[in-house]
């Protein structure tokens, strides 16, 4: 997957430490219920369609693009979903990120689903009770994204935490 200018740029600068950056995904439903999912090519599993947002970029921006262009699919959003951190994430190139996940539910406007960059082997649309095995994260998001009556799910460690800290 080829690594946007400005994070090249940050790279150069700060070499392999940990970097925090947003990150949209995009929880796809069609008219029908089904979900949107991609294989991806780093990892040959089933996930979510997402990725990071550029700088100065709405994340539901960034949402519907990310989902435009790995699977042919424009999306609307409806709402935010959820709001996770990830864990500390190392690539194989010793990259340290951390990223702020924000999760849109989207509802399928136009296109078609297929394969359209690089970063996906296949894509499809899943019946809920055929959505092939996710990991962690695509699961919370999507069980977020399904239960989702208005309002966003997010995680709090409580008041005296904060006030503790």
């Amino acid at each position: 997957m080829a690594i946007p200018p400005f994070l090249a740029e940050l790279r150069a600068l700060v070499g392999t430490r940990p970097l925090w950056l947003p990150a949209a995904v995009a929880v796809v439903f069609d008219e029908q219920g089904r979900v949107l999912l991609g294989r991806r090519a780093d990892t040959g599993r089933w996930a979510l369609v997402g990725g990071i947002v550029d700088p100065g970029e709405q994340p539901a921006d960034a949402a519907v693009r990310e989902c435009l262009e790995e699977t042919g699919v424009l999306a609307e959003p409806e709402l935010l979903s959820s709001v996770t951190v990830s864990p500390l994430v190392t690539y194989p190139n010793g990259d340290q990120m951390r990223y702020l996940e924000l999760a849109f539910r989207c509802r399928a406007v136009g296109g078609e689903a297929r394969v359209n960059d690089e970063e996906s082997l296949e894509v499809a649309w899943f019946e809920p009770d055929e959505v092939p095995e996710l990991d962690d994260s695509n699961q919370q998001w999507l069980a977020a994204a399904r239960s989702s009556q208005g309002r966003t799910s997010y995680e709090f460690s409580g008041l005296e935490s904060v006030h503790n800290s």
